[in-house]
């Protein structure tokens, strides 16, 4: 009767993950699904198949998005942001837990409240901030507050991975001549190559698909992200619908597929982080 019980549960956990997924996939099915539609055909049945699929409505979207140019800002900011957070990230929850001290535990509690406030309580002081220190259609200076927002979850999880490596490795080091930096690299470092494909993986999820930040700190409009370049296909009076369902499929495929490629690695380093933590 136990073993019965259990395969019923099984069963019963499955189908609510199935029921999950599926409403998950429901409304990406539904933009790509519509996206090889003609106006018609979308405002007349939205749940049916076209009988003539074209990419036209693609051809369009990639044209009035600049997609070439806005999925290379997207690369860089996501590659700038997620440098500095896994630099600035891993070298103080290093510090932070091999530095036994009040000061040290406090600093480390105060990144982990940081958490907890809300951006939307921060978004006028941040513009303030933005305009005052010249930081208004900069790549690099979006980059900045995105590491300024992202360090802090990836320290505590830095910080809790680093517990689980033994410091007799790190006396070894220094017994062989290294000094606190060089132990760090070439020691430290690639030891924490799970928590750092995790933190990584994430956080260019998080820059790829955010709009907000963008919209509050880019006017240019050479310098546009893919998801403000999506943004432009809304018109004041009209709106080109299927053409934004191809601009937004053409701007989810890139992160799909750096997903599928690396999920691996971030399933290791939430495993790993957890028993190590």
């Amino acid at each position: 009767m136990r073993k019965k019980h259990i395969s019923v549960g099984y069963i019963i956990v499955d189908i609510l993950l199935i029921i999950g997924l599926l409403a998950w996939l429901f409304p990406l099915f539904m933009a790509l699904l519509n996206s090889f539609k003609t106006d018609g055909e979308l405002f007349t049945n939205i749940l049916s198949f076209t009988a003539t699929p074209s990419f036209e409505n693609y051809v369009r979207a990639f044209t009035k998005m600049q997609y070439d140019k806005s999925i290379w800002n997207t690369i860089l900011l996501a590659g700038l942001s997620v440098t500095l957070i896994v630099v600035l990230s891993s070298v103080a929850g290093w510090a932070l837990c091999r530095t036994k001290s009040k000061l040290s535990s406090a600093l480390l509690n105060l990144f982990v409240f940081s958490m907890l406030i809300p951006f939307s309580s921060i978004m006028v002081p941040l513009y303030k901030i933005v305009i005052s220190m010249h930081l208004k259609n900069s790549l690099v200076g979006l980059s900045f507050i995105y590491a300024g927002l992202g360090v802090s979850m990836a320290i505590f999880l830095y910080h809790g991975f680093v517990k689980g490596i033994p410091y007799e490795i790190e006396e070894a080091a220094a017994v062989d001549g290294c000094n606190k930096l060089q132990t760090f690299i070439f020691v430290v470092f690639p030891l924490l190559k799970p928590i750092t494909a995790t933190i990584v993986i994430t956080n260019v999820l998080w820059v790829w698909n955010d709009f907000l930040l963008p919209l509050i700190v880019i006017s240019n409009r050479d310098k546009y992200t893919l998801l403000l370049s999506t943004n432009t296909l809304f018109g004041q009076y009209s709106n080109d619908w299927t053409g934004i369902l191809s601009a937004l499929i053409l701007s989810a495929i890139p992160v799909i597929v750096f997903y599928a490629f690396f999920q691996k690695q971030i399933l290791k380093g939430i495993s790993d982080g957890a028993l190590k933590g």
